[in-house]
């Protein structure tokens, strides 16, 4: 390179070029050879800045922010030697990102209903080149989770570029809330916090909402969302074209929503024309918004909650035939949606365990020419594994698969080539024969 650019410098290993080169934008702790002040101005890199990460042979990789607290030492964010971080650069990545959900979901609604983007994944991380921020979008609220120094000493910056993006293109924007209480970001030193981020100063100049509750809308049918004190940031998007493939094999069947959250699964089911609908969910108060979403949406009468841990539920249901039958089974659709059963490379056998179990256990439950959804939403239970656990829960229950359908995340979290992190979400629906 040639150009003199304005930023420190982190000189990389071999080994971390290479990873680089294929397109990965992390470079680890271990793989830093030593860091250099800026070349214009001799300043040195202070946690969260821009950084210019080179081989040691001088060989420029990109740009990236430093974290000197994380693993992660760096996460590139260009690698464009003529880019300049600023806000110009910035407000076309926001408007490349909300021009992708537009381009793959603006066109997917179902007739006579709201437009997919209403509710949609705007920002996702790595993918869309915001390493470590996630902002979702709840038809005029947008909830964002912030995990890196990076993105928080940035989010000044961003935060009114995602409303400006939004207001340019006629949407309707109210304010923006932070759900910054998840422990990862303890690793890059960030404290825990959540509430409305104060956007009165900005250039959008957006007073601060006075409710955290949303009424939000999907596949049709409408959701009372809690997003200050519900999972994640208050929904699970990514399901979105999932739910709706449940939907349409689910009329006139008995369906049993395992780990239903606010019952998103079950409402499409019924909605599909289900005869009946048992959610079950740990959680009473996911179940309590289940029930009132069930209502909202004039289907309460044949939806029915159960608050149990599946893990122990389904096995139940298999020795307790009473039971079964109190719970409005036998069932001729089962959903299995489990949170992620692993978070790390170190856990993936027990978690696959997991999955062979639960599946094992709906597959016992099933009778043949019966349908079963399941899913696995960790990138280290990766497709493959997820397929081979579902084939020997398949061996053990002594049945076999037809596969129906063979789905992933909804295009509002891409899966970037070269980020196996990206793809974290495998669906199948099989019928037991």
């Amino acid at each position: 390179m040639r150009q003199t650019r304005p930023y420190p410098r982190m000189i990389v290993t071999k080994k971390a070029a290479r990873s680089l080169r294929t397109g990965h934008p992390w470079v680890f702790a271990g793989e830093v050879i030593r860091m250099e002040p800026s070349g214009t101005d001799g300043r040195t890199a202070a946690n969260g800045d821009v950084v210019d990460v080179f081989e040691e042979n001088g060989t420029w990789q990109g740009a990236g922010l430093l974290s000197l607290g994380s693993k992660i030492r760096a996460r590139i964010v260009s690698h464009n030697a003529n880019d300049r971080l600023d806000q110009a650069f910035w407000a076309r990545r926001a408007q490349w990102a909300w021009g992708l959900r537009k381009t793959t979901m603006g066109g997917r609604s179902l007739p006579g209903c709201e437009p997919d983007t209403n509710c949609c994944r705007m920002i996702f991380s790595e993918a869309d080149g915001f390493p470590g921020l996630i902002v979702d979008r709840y038809e005029d609220v947008l909830v964002a989770q912030v995990g890196t120094v990076g993105m928080e000493r940035l989010k000044p910056t961003i935060y009114p570029l995602l409303v400006q993006t939004l207001l340019a293109d006629g949407q309707e924007v109210r304010g923006i809330y932070e759900r910054n209480d998840s422990p990862v970001r303890a690793k890059d030193g960030l404290g825990l916090e959540k509430g409305w981020y104060d956007l009165s100063g900005s250039m959008v100049a957006l007073p601060t909402p006075d409710s955290t509750r949303i009424r939000a809308h999907e596949n049709g049918m409408a959701f009372d969302l809690d997003i200050e004190n519900s999972q994640k940031t208050g929904f699970f998007l990514d399901q979105k074209y999932n739910r709706r493939a449940v939907r349409g094999i689910a009329a006139g069947r008995r369906v049993l929503d395992c780990f239903c959250h606010v019952g998103a699964f079950g409402l499409n089911a019924a909605a599909g024309g289900a005869a009946g609908v048992r959610c079950v969910d740990v959680s009473e108060a996911a179940l309590d918004l289940a029930a009132t979403n069930s209502r909202l949406n004039g289907l309460g009468e044949r939806m029915s909650f159960t608050c149990a841990d599946v893990l122990e539920y389904l096995p139940r249901l298999i020795r307790d035939k009473r039971l079964l039958s109190a719970e409005g089974g036998p069932f001729d659709l089962i959903v299995l949606d489990p949170p992620a059963f692993t978070k790390s490379r170190s856990t993936v056998r027990h978690a696959a365990k997991g999955y062979l179990e639960i599946n094992q256990a709906a597959m016992r439950l099933l009778p043949r020419g019966g349908y079963l959804a399941t899913c696995s939403c960790s990138h280290f239970m990766t497709r493959d594994l997820l397929a081979r656990a579902v084939a020997e829960a398949a061996h053990s229950a002594n049945v076999q698969l037809k596969q129906v359908q063979e789905l992933q995340q909804a295009p509002d979290h891409p899966i970037l080539w070269g980020v196996p992190e990206t793809h974290y979400l495998d669906f199948f629906i099989f019928q037991v024969v």
